[in-house]
């Protein structure tokens, strides 16, 4: 999971570095600590694992009563 933390972050701060908001108007990309925290937890998201489907759920037991 600290994988996609860190890569988020670095992503996140890159975006800011090189896209960024020339105005000062933008939400998430006028800051450095917010783009990158943004980034952060877009990392997180992509490489949270998901939960595990039960091998007992009631569609096999549909499938098995055939």
């Amino acid at each position: 999971m600290l994988s996609g933390l860190g890569v988020g972050a670095v992503l996140g701060f890159a975006y800011y570095y090189y896209i960024g908001c020339a105005s000062g108007t933008c939400a998430i990309t006028s800051n450095p600590y917010i783009s990158t925290a943004y980034g952060a937890m877009i990392g997180l998201v992509f490489i949270w694992p998901e939960k595990e489907k039960k091998s007992g759920s009631k569609e096999s037991d549909v499938e098995n009563a055939d």
